[in-house]
């Protein structure tokens, strides 16, 4: 471990970003794929730095050529959500994969999805619950809790539901917008605890805060539908725009009947158009992943 390299955890431990990317750069640059990967996440997240999607991106590509795990399985994330590079589910595939191949159980349990659904790789139900196995072996809370589902015992997902929960609940009052998402969908399903929508809009209300997309689209539903939340169209239209900019489908099918409409937003049949086909576009998977971006 170079000096630098241990220095910017000190500073990261101490909270002082700024510093921390200032030294994991000197350490990217000198070629140290662990400090590559901690500059990429501090991108990432806009810790130390405005949040760059750019400069993720190509140190990310930087550590995981060099086969480090943790920067493979982000690489792939980033693909398979389009942050940044065009939506590729192959790529996305490529990269589990070889993150996978090194017991990276975020990426085992990405990489049964995609088998699952098909998505960069045929649809192979036997690989997918193999790959998840592989990631619930290793504790990973998604595999084990989608196992659940798949066994289709009652006491099974029960437990797996509680479990999940003190998971999320742990991970989410520290600050992952993941986790805080996850937890509202939790509070608002009534799983592995009593549902409570008021419960569930509050968690989607801080991931939303945090740029999540799913929380966004779900804070937004639930305004539209007054659910948790007092019924309010205008903070609907908000927080489906906020998801929809982020290429979230659900928002933009859901914002263009809202122009259509007239309700929440001033009436425009263009507007209506413009989201209404971008959603169509989205949910056929032909379309142009950041064709929403461009219009912020």
């Amino acid at each position: 471990m170079n000096n630098e390299f241990a220095d910017a955890i000190v500073a990261y431990g101490q909270g002082d970003y700024a510093d921390a990317l200032r030294l994991f750069l000197l350490a990217a640059e000198a070629g140290d794929a662990s400090a590559q990967y901690n500059l990429a996440f501090l991108y990432d997240t806009g810790r130390g730095a405005p949040q760059d999607d750019a400069q993720a991106v190509a140190w990310y590509r930087r550590a995981a050529e060099q086969g480090y795990a943790s920067a493979e399985h982000a690489l792939g994330v980033m693909y398979l959500n389009g942050r940044f590079v065009p939506q590729d589910y192959v790529e996305a595939a490529k990269w589990f994969h070889r993150a996978a191949d090194q017991n990276n159980a975020s990426a085992e349990y990405n990489l049964g999805l995609l088998y699952e659904t098909g998505k960069g790789v045929p649809a192979d139900d036997a690989k997918a619950v193999e790959w998840l196995r592989k990631a619930a072996a290793q504790n990973h809370v998604g595999a084990r809790y989608s196992l659940a589902l798949r066994e289709g015992s009652d006491e099974a997902t029960a437990q797996y539901d509680a479990e999940a929960m003190k998971a999320f609940r742990r991970a989410a009052e520290q600050g992952s917008a993941s986790a805080q998402y996850n937890l509202g969908v939790m509070y608002g399903s009534g799983r592995g605890t009593p549902r409570d929508e008021a419960e569930a809009a509050r968690w989607f209300r801080k991931a939303a805060d945090q740029n999540n997309a799913g929380a966004q689209y779900n804070l937004g539903a639930m305004y539209d539908h007054g659910r948790g939340v007092p019924q309010n169209d205008i903070e609907a239209a908000r927080w489906y725009l906020e998801a929809a900019a982020q290429c979230h489908h659900g928002a933009q099918y859901n914002l263009g009947l809202m122009c259509e409409s007239g309700v929440g937003v001033p009436q425009s049949y263009v507007q209506a158009h413009r989201w209404l086909s971008l959603a169509a576009a989205g949910f056929s998977e032909v379309g142009l992943p950041f064709a929403c971006r461009a219009s912020g």
